[in-house]
């Protein structure tokens, strides 16, 4: 018989934090959190919670990283969880001919492992602690997308545990070339159709990967909003030039630089935060091993800088960026640009953020921001009536060979896009509902407003 898999119940130590991911808003009470390290492990768990009558009204979720933005995966309605953090090797399969990243493996994992390995690497991801299983099935965008596309434009093969009829979970592995048109249905639908929505999936393959830059330009930048008060007009400047200058690379318009140029190896997140905050910071990456690579940068960023000064008078200053925005910490090293091994500049960049209550949002756009977005933008983000500082719409230039790729090709059908945006507001447990002088969790029992939108 079957050794059956690890089931963590409310009387284990560890019952706590696995019934949790990275978003402290959502804390689930499932009757237990199963620890699955194969696909037989999660075909046990699946085969068990349907068997059961009583879990008719309940969900079975999964979790690879823990980084669902919602209570997808942990809410009141959950009854067990499926945590595959576990099964997070990344190695070459020989008989599939391609490169296999199991669902758990983080960002991380496959980055450092399959770069190793290979020299090459997934084209997607920013926060080191992401799970595979979610990011790759949603699509999978990051820092080298403008240059190599989606990770699902490389996607070989899938592995799910299905259950077609209901009530027999079994071990299914779609490929793109399947002769069965329902495998080719089944591994289209993971090529952007979201995690947990097909099955449970456990492993990945992935041929013809990319090799990334062998050495990268970083930058990172921001300007104080003192300035940007005394001047609205600047601030409004910076987000439509920053929109425009993707839209002319798009489009093949514009100044005769970006023309001339090709600014597709270069990444690059703008963060538009809430005035208490401070400062606006802006991050960037781009291909260093060209000669051209300073030049490049520095007119990309006098180009959307324009106006910040004139002759002998400087109304916005470059500063560091020297705290916390989002998901990523203070980077003041980088104010200097700094050309780094790609690996160590992906390990410098790969932050995930404390672990703390967030609300997200995210959108597309075709082209760059209207002048009534850009006025709303600005009024929301310099209301002082709103006392939390810590929020941001951040702005990721997107496009590129993203939109090389026919929208039918992939589940994703955001290839037109130029770029991405993402609101984001974050808080932490700031108040000892219970009365027993310290914050956790069951503060926010106590009161639900603690760990509700702020």
């Amino acid at each position: 018989m079957p050794a059956q898999p690890i089931e963590i119940r409310p009387d284990d130590a560890r019952y706590d934090a696995l019934r949790r991911g990275f978003n402290q808003r959502w804390i689930a009470q499932p009757d237990y959190v199963v620890v699955a390290t194969s696909a037989d492990d999660v075909t046990a768990a699946l085969g068990k919670f349907l068997s059961n009558p009583a879990n008719a009204t309940r969900r079975i979720t999964v979790r690879s990283g823990g980084h669902c933005y919602e209570n997808f995966v942990s809410a009141k309605d959950v009854g067990v969880i499926i945590d595959v953090s576990q099964m997070n090797r990344v190695h070459f399969d020989e008989k599939m001919d391609a490169y296999c990243v199991e669902a758990g493996a983080t960002n991380w994992n496959s980055t450092s492992q399959l770069y190793r390995l290979s020299g090459r690497a997934l084209p997607g991801g920013s926060c080191y602690s992401v799970g595979s299983g979610g990011h790759i099935s949603g699509g999978g965008y990051g820092l080298l997308s403008r240059k190599f596309g989606l990770t699902v434009d490389y996607l070989y093969a899938v592995e799910v545990v299905t259950v077609a009829d209901g009530k027999t979970p079994k071990v299914t592995v779609a490929r793109k070339d399947s002769t069965d048109p329902a495998l080719r249905d089944l591994w289209w639908a993971h090529t952007g159709g979201g995690g947990g929505n097909f099955g449970v999936i456990t492993r990945y393959w992935f041929r013809d990967l990319p090799e990334p830059p062998a050495q990268v330009l970083l930058k990172s930048v921001a300007w104080k909003w003192k300035g940007f008060c005394k001047h609205p007009d600047l601030f409004k400047s910076l987000v439509r030039r920053y929109g425009e200058f993707f839209a002319h690379e798009h489009a093949g318009t514009g100044p005769a630089f970006i023309r001339k140029h090709d600014y597709r190896d270069m990444f690059t997140l703008l963060k538009l935060t809430h005035v208490r905050a401070g400062k606006v910071g802006l991050v960037v990456q781009m291909d260093g091993t060209g000669k051209d690579a300073h030049k490049r940068l520095q007119a990309f960023l006098d180009y959307i800088t324009e106006g910040f000064s004139s002759g002998s008078e400087l109304y916005i200053a470059e500063t560091a960026l020297d705290q916390q925005m989002g998901e990523h910490g203070p980077q003041g090293q980088l104010f200097t640009p700094t050309r780094l091994p790609w690996l160590t500049a992906t390990q410098s960049l790969n932050d995930s953020g404390p672990n703390r209550c967030g609300k997200y949002k995210s959108a597309y756009h075709t082209q760059g921001f209207t002048e009534e977005q850009i006025d709303a933008i600005h009024r929301h983000l310099t209301d002082k009536s709103y006392r939390h500082s810590d929020a941001l719409l951040q702005v990721d230039s997107y496009g590129g060979a993203v939109n090389d790729v026919d929208t039918e090709a992939t589940a994703v059908p955001q290839r037109s896009s130029v770029l991405k945006l993402q609101y984001q507001a974050y808080w932490t447990w700031d108040t000892d509902a219970d009365k027993n002088g310290v914050f956790d969790y069951r503060d926010a029992e106590r009161a639900p407003s603690i760990a509700a939108p702020t």
